[in-house]
């Protein structure tokens, strides 16, 4: 022994064994150092595996339909968790023979890739040594980031990480680390986890991935932005086939099975799941307001308030997916065409063309122009800041354009668009099966459905009526059609959208509400008194404050489009107006109910059972004989269906009310500008502009099984009394002796019964 300590001794007297000796001991004297710094706590916190044991995440809050399935999101980071059962074995194989071959051999950590970059990064400064990541180490990676320690940055954050993922693999079995994995690892376009990315790119769930979809998204892992199959389907599917091949390469498929893949080309489902794209994004919004207000009277266990985009809660809305898809094809459909024919009747004297006056008007109402005054601009300051022209992306019907304009050319721009907003409820509760704010949210924030209050035209009138069957008025009641000034009201004198027939002629209410007579609408207003209406649409549900003027007939005040509809669904639920709603039910990440919503309906009926079945049998002639007869001619919709047109004053809004047995729906189309309408009635008229969206809806929903329940669903049996009340001649003509001694207009007071 003692021979053996002595060559021993020896040896290390040689210079070249000694100070080589004394180098390797030197440096792994410092790693030891160096590591010990890191492991307890001198570049950074390392959490303890008590913390790691309840790891945390932020994520989305899903936004669902009626039935489960998802609309939209909320999120900073677009997260959506799910578990190990829903990952299929496919994916698990296309990550280990990519990113780990020996995932369940190791601990967490690749102790010989360790070393490499250690000595590499330090000894050599080769910043390119990388690699040796294990799916755990990647985890601990997309869980809590890297931090910038300067030269030492790779070192220190790979060491870190080594430490983590031990401690992970210790309190997690592997099915665990992946399930953690494949829910925080980012994939393209700001999309974290797999679940999200599924949803994304291929509008499924995550079990449902066929091989080549597992193999796209886990190629997109190497470059997120480089194998986006979005932006770079090419590239995209050659990394695919990379993983194919390391698949093959460890027995995960077979070749024939691998180049069967290969063959197919990558077939994208993209879903916009960001605020301003996707499906029913002014819905989501409105969504988000209701939901920011409730949560402000619930607190999590901790206390804490709830956050929509970070605690992963689960919105059940009562939007119907495959119908507001419809809805939404239609209407861009529509708004195309009308838009198309709008410029050409309006040409090259266009307002937004011509009337500087319109554009200066409208350049003050915005919120930049107000600032600059505030700021104490001069007006030609703010004018020549608003003609400086820069690269600017526009909206347009034929694809989006990019170019250079100025604030003001912009504005121009805009001008000319005409707007659109539909809603669609189910009567009986006033659950929101569509719902359209506008034509391109990422252009057009303002909601119609919501937010604007336009003048209602014709679609008021039916109130009136409802109130003067209501309060008395006999159906087969006639009212002549002449024109009347009252000289109380500054002598005005409604008209009517056609001219004038025989002055001598008398419309019952029916004919009068089924072709929307405007001077036979002030009359029963005047008969039955504006309070009496006013009374009655209160009871049905509208809350507007609306002006004490007969006009009033004639839809002159401003409702919202949702409000309007809560009212009209009266008239197919059993005479009980609605409050149209949103939200069914929230609940927090585990499924545990947060907070659950029932329908607001009437307590009490807003009128008769015979008055709703009057005035139901009058909007069902506006369909079949009156203003929205294309409804059949046109559209050949079989369905039962009641209705109502309207047209405001000089063509500025458009809209069709809709009622069939279990669905009412509203359309509005108009210009967002109230100094702009259409150039004529025959285009601006509601049964032009606002009826065909809900035509095209209806020959759509026809087509679709799905829809039966609704579309082949049939009014009740209208009962004898009020068939037999409805039975007189729709019109009649004044006597010899009436027609010898009245005059052809005439002038009185207008009495407000």
């Amino acid at each position: 022994m003692s021979s053996h300590i002595t060559m021993m001794h020896q040896l290390l007297q040689k210079r070249w064994i000694k100070w080589p000796l004394i180098v390797l001991g030197s440096f792994f004297l410092v790693f030891i150092i160096f590591y010990g710094s890191i492991y307890f706590g001198f570049w950074g916190k390392i959490p303890s595996k008590n913390e790691l044991s309840s790891l945390k995440q932020a994520e989305a809050t899903q936004v669902l339909d009626k039935d489960n399935r998802l609309i939209g999101k909320y999120f900073v980071y677009d997260r959506q968790p799910i578990v190990y059962e829903d990952l299929p074995k496919h994916l698990i194989d296309a990550l280990i023979a990519t990113e780990d071959v020996r995932f369940y051999e190791h601990d967490g950590v690749d102790n010989v890739s360790l070393l490499r970059v250690f000595f590499k990064t330090i000894l050599f400064r080769d910043k390119s040594s990388g690699g040796g990541s294990t799916i755990t180490l990647q985890l601990v990676k997309n869980i809590f980031g890297r931090k910038d320690y300067g030269a030492f940055s790779i070192v220190v954050n790979k060491l870190k990480e080594s430490i983590i993922a031990k401690r992970i693999e210790d309190i997690y079995s592997k099915e665990e680390v992946l399930t953690q994995y494949f829910n925080t690892v980012p994939f393209p376009d700001n999309t974290y986890g797999i679940e999200s990315a599924s949803q994304k790119f291929f509008n499924k769930s995550t079990k449902e991935l066929t091989l080549s979809e597992a193999c796209t998204l886990i190629g997109s892992l190497k470059a997120n932005h480089s194998y986006n199959p979005r932006l770079f389907p090419e590239r995209s599917q050659l990394r695919r086939d990379v993983v194919l091949q390391q698949m093959t390469k460890y027995e995960y498929i077979t070749q024939d099975v691998s180049d069967r893949i290969m063959n197919q080309n990558i077939v994208l489902d993209y879903q916009y799941f960001n605020h301003d794209l996707g499906l029913a994004p002014y819905f989501r919004e409105e969504v988000k307001k209701e939901l920011n207000e409730i949560l402000k009277k619930y607190k999590k266990a901790d206390s804490s308030v709830y956050d929509i985009y970070k605690d992963g809660l689960i919105i059940h809305t009562t939007l119907d997916y495959k119908m507001q898809s419809l809805a939404e094809e239609v209407m861009k459909e529509h708004l195309q065409s009308l838009q198309k024919t709008y410029e050409k009747e309006y040409g090259k004297k266009a307002p937004w063309k011509i009337n500087t006056n319109l554009i200066d008007n409208a350049l003050k109402q915005l919120p930049i122009y107000q600032k600059y005054k505030e700021q104490g601009l001069s007006q030609k300051q703010i004018t020549d800041s608003f003609s400086i022209k820069r690269e600017m992306e526009l909206f347009d019907w034929q694809g989006n354009i990019t170019k250079k304009v100025s604030t003001r050319d912009s504005l121009q721009h805009y001008l000319k668009f005409l707007n659109s907003g539909m809603i669609a409820i189910d009567p009986s509760n006033g659950a929101v099966r569509a719902y359209l704010g506008g034509i391109d949210y990422r252009y057009f924030k303002y909601d119609h459905v919501s937010q604007s209050k336009r003048q209602v035209g014709s679609t008021f009138k039916p109130f009136v009526y409802t109130a003067a069957i209501e309060n008395g008025m006999k159906p087969c009641t006639y009212f002549p059609l002449k024109e009347v000034t009252y000289t109380n009201l500054k002598d005005w004198t409604p008209k009517n959208a056609s001219e004038e027939k025989d002055p001598y002629l008398n419309y019952n209410l029916e004919t009068a509400l089924s072709n929307s007579v405007n001077t036979i609408a002030v009359k029963v207003i005047g008969e039955v008194g504006i309070p009496k209406v006013f009374d009655q649409i209160k009871k049905m549900g509208i809350t507007e404050e609306l002006p004490d003027q007969p006009s009033i007939a004639l839809g002159t005040a401003g409702i919202k489009i949702k409000e309007l509809a809560g009212a009209y669904a009266s008239y197919a639920n059993n005479s009980k107006g609605v409050r149209p709603f949103y939200i069914t039910r929230i609940e927090d990440k585990q499924g545990n109910i947060i907070a659950s919503f029932e329908p607001e309906i009437s307590e009490e009926p807003a009128f008769s059972d015979y008055t709703r079945q009057v005035i139901l049998e009058m909007m069902k002639s506006t369909v079949d004989k009156g203003t929205a007869t294309r409804l059949r001619t046109t559209y050949g919709l079989k369905n039962d269906i009641a209705g109502k047109t309207g047209t405001t004053q000089d063509n500025k809004d458009g809209w069709f009310v809709g009622i069939t047995p279990k669905l009412v729906t509203v359309t509005w189309v108009g210009n967002d500008n109230y100094a702009i309408g259409f150039k004529t009635t025959a285009q601006g008229q509601g049964a032009n502009s606002a009826l065909p969206i809900f035509g095209k809806l209806y020959q759509k929903m026809n087509e679709n099984p799905d829809f039966d329940t609704i579309t082949k669903s049939s009014f009740e049996k209208t009962s004898n009394n009020v068939l037999e009340d409805l039975d007189c001649q729709p019109e009649k003509r004044d006597n010899f002796l009436k027609r010898l001694f009245s005059k052809k207009k005439r002038k009185k007071k207008f009495k407000n019964r």
